[in-house]
Formats: C-alpha cells, sequence, structure tokens
C-alpha cells in the first residue's frame, strides 16, 4: 500500500481565535415587547466564564426606528468575535406599533445596562464599551455617546448599571433631524410626525433632542467616534456626516472620519477593507 503524507497541526485548547453565538437573548420585557438581542463571543475561556474579559461591542443595525434585522451583518460581526471581542446585535420597539421615540433609545441603553449586569455570564468588560450603529442605529450610536446615565431615557430595568459607552462608530446617520424632515417631507410626508407620536401635536423639541448634531452643540461633551458616510448617500446626505465631524473636531473630541468614495446607503458602501478600519479604530480607542 503506498504510503501517504500527513500533516500535522497543534491543537487549540483554549480555542483562541474561535467564536461562538448565544441565540434569542431577552434583555427586556418591562415595557410590554420582549426584546432580544443575538450575543456572539470568543469561545476562549467558555468552560470558565468569568476567567476572560472583552471588550464589548453593541451593534444597532439601521430601519428607519421601526424593527431592526438582527441577522444582517452577523457574518461580518463574527469576525469582530474572532478577533476578541463580545458582539451583541440589538433590537428595540418600533414607532409603528405604537411606541414613538425616544423607545428606542431607551432600549439601546436597557440593551447596555442588561450587558453590563451580565458580564461574568457573557465575559464582557463593563469599562469597554463601544456602540456601532448604521443609519438610524447610528443616529442611536450617537445618541448613546451623548447621553450616557441621562435619567430622561432610562426604564426601570437594572436600574443599578450604567449605560454610559466609552466608543462610538457611527455609519451614514442622520444627525440633525431638523434639517433631515425638511428634506424628507417632500419625499415621506409626515414621517417625523409619525416617529414622534401623535401627528398632531408640535415635534420640534423632539427633533431636537433626537439630534445628535444638536444634543453636542448643548453639552460638548463625547467619548471618541468614528463617523462613516458614503458621499453619495441619496438617502441621508453626506453632509450629515460631516457636519457631525466638524462640529467634533472643533469641539476637542477624539474624532475620526472616513468617506467612501461612491458610496450608497448599505450596499456596496461596505467592504472588507472597511471592516478592517472599523476594528484597527476601535483596537486603537478601546
Amino acid at each position: 500500500m503506498k504510503e501517504g503524507f500527513i500533516r500535522h497541526i497543534p491543537h487549540n485548547p483554549k480555542l483562541r481565535g474561535m467564536a461562538r453565538m448565544l441565540p434569542d437573548v431577552v434583555f427586556s420585557a418591562e415595557t410590554g415587547s420582549e426584546l432580544k438581542m443575538q450575543i456572539l463571543r470568543p469561545w476562549e475561556g467558555e468552560d470558565n466564564p468569568g476567567s476572560c474579559r472583552f471588550p464589548l461591542i453593541v451593534f444597532l443595525q439601521g430601519s428607519g426606528w421601526t424593527k431592526p434585522n438582527l441577522y444582517f451583518e452577523i457574518p461580518q460581526l463574527a469576525e469582530y468575535a474572532r478577533k476578541g471581542y463580545v458582539v451583541a446585535t440589538i433590537t428595540h420597539r418600533s414607532y409603528q406599533e405604537g411606541h414613538p421615540a425616544p423607545a428606542f433609545l431607551q432600549d439601546a441603553k436597557t440593551a447596555v445596562r442588561f450587558l453590563r449586569a451580565h458580564a461574568d455570564e457573557y465575559s464582557v468588560d463593563p469599562d469597554r464599551v463601544c456602540f456601532f450603529g448604521t443609519s438610524s442605529g447610528g443616529n442611536t450610536a450617537l445618541l448613546m455617546a451623548l447621553t450616557g446615565d441621562d435619567p430622561r431615557y432610562r426604564t426601570g430595568e437594572y436600574a443599578g448599571y450604567s449605560d454610559a459607552v466609552q466608543l462610538c462608530v457611527e455609519c451614514f446617520g442622520p444627525t440633525d433631524l431638523e434639517a433631515m424632515s425638511r428634506d424628507w417631507d417632500k419625499e415621506k410626508p409626515g414621517f417625523f410626525q409619525f416617529f414622534g407620536g401623535d401627528p398632531r401635536t408640535e415635534k420640534q423639541d423632539l427633533m431636537r433632542a433626537m439630534s445628535p448634531l444638536l444634543v453636542f452643540r448643548q453639552t460638548g461633551k463625547c467619548p471618541p467616534t468614528l463617523i462613516i458616510h458614503g458621499d453619495a448617500d441619496p438617502l441621508v446626505p453626506y453632509t450629515q456626516g460631516t457636519g457631525m465631524y466638524q462640529a467634533l473636531v472643533e469641539g476637542g473630541v477624539d474624532a475620526e472620519m472616513i468617506c467612501v468614495d461612491g458610496a450608497p446607503h448599505e450596499g456596496s458602501f461596505w467592504s472588507a477593507r472597511l471592516h478592517e478600519e472599523i476594528l484597527d479604530f476601535i483596537g486603537r480607542r478601546l
């Protein structure tokens, strides 16, 4: 019998570089809507919970503040988990189902507090938390960065834990809803009126409160932030990103911006290189 050549590689007793998924973890039920997250975590230390502590990335997919797709970026985010991050993709209540703004922000904050409350179980380092969002999720990411532990947006769940984040990654999100509402009223009449609840009531104060650019102009405080926007975005104008970036830089914030040349909203905006850039920013700042 002809003898072949057998290659040998070492085993991986600590499961380094591997990841696993914890599906459908309920993080909120107090508001009457059961909200779930999908958790991706390094497999390392799985046999000894709490023995390892990994930085946390909370990801929110854009949805126009309706129902985020929890699974949209999981194939890409799995690589973040393999590189040593706990990643939680979250959802929130929808304004279309009778939960107007700021319900989406309250739910995002509840998710962060839940993960801090269960830091031992999921091997989370509660002092290293990044919020990463796209489109309406990008708007939420900036609001999370700007309104840490703001009592106006707290629910009663996990009240003893902070919802502040240490880092923000924001992709093609609305930053000035007052300006956006003027533009969108031509394309989507009444959108922002329903976003804020009863369409018969005045929403200017709510628009300002949910506009990261306007919030920052009032507070002047923000953790390190990466803004990414495509300069061919037909839905959220590129100037929404550049305006926010300029304000952060002028305000002395540790901010960076990436322009994705020719990119639309989602789709070809994404590339392996862009995810490498995001990972590099998170690695340097978190």
